[in-house]
């Protein structure tokens, strides 16, 4: 019986052993959740701060390229400048050929920071080219966009602004702001 007993006191120790092994494990566990957990979050605020620096970045750059362009509208010389079309253009299309390029430019500036979605942007596409100005600079513009890479998203939007005016130019009837299939976002 004495064996017996031993045995029996060698089984407890061992099960209060595992005991406590296994509670030092569920705590260190417990710990390395927590510390994960803490960075999860750091790393979504970091995410956060670089999405609203790129934002803000995108939204300086607008307002940049507003200020230049109406530099350039304002003064025939400086428009001068950004005259690289195929074509001539008299000091009157260049400033309309400016002020298109900045609506199309604020619309894609929407786009990229969110206020508005590619189908909403597809809309906005659809109203500019119902305007005869605006598909000649879309017209006069092609070869600057064959510059872009095709995988960019300024590359894709463009592509899909030249198939809408493909269709546009197609349809029969004057139910423009049906033509064309909006993309899905």
């Amino acid at each position: 019986m004495a064996t017996q007993k031993r045995g029996m006191r060698g089984l407890g120790a061992i099960a209060v052993a595992g005991t406590v092994l296994a509670s030092g494990a569920l705590t260190a566990l417990a710990a390395q959740r927590h510390v994960i957990d803490s960075l999860r979050v750091r790393v979504e605020r970091l995410e956060q701060t670089t999405q609203a620096q790129r934002d803000a970045n995108i939204a300086q750059q607008q307002r940049l390229h507003w200020e230049l362009l109406s530099k350039a509208m304002d003064d025939a010389e400086l428009a001068e400048v950004l005259d690289t079309y195929e074509q001539e253009v008299s000091a009157k299309k260049q400033r309309q050929f400016l002020f298109a390029n900045a609506l199309y430019t604020n619309a894609l500036c929407y786009y990229r920071i969110g206020n508005i979605s590619r189908e909403e942007f597809f809309g906005f596409a659809r109203g500019f080219l119902q305007n005869p100005i605006f598909r000649e600079y879309w017209y006069a513009t092609r070869p600057h966009r064959a510059t872009l890479i095709d995988a960019s998203e300024e590359a894709e939007l463009g592509q899909m602004v030249d198939d809408l005016l493909r269709q546009l130019e197609d349809a029969d009837g004057d139910e423009w702001w049906v033509v064309g299939e909006p993309p899905a976002d």
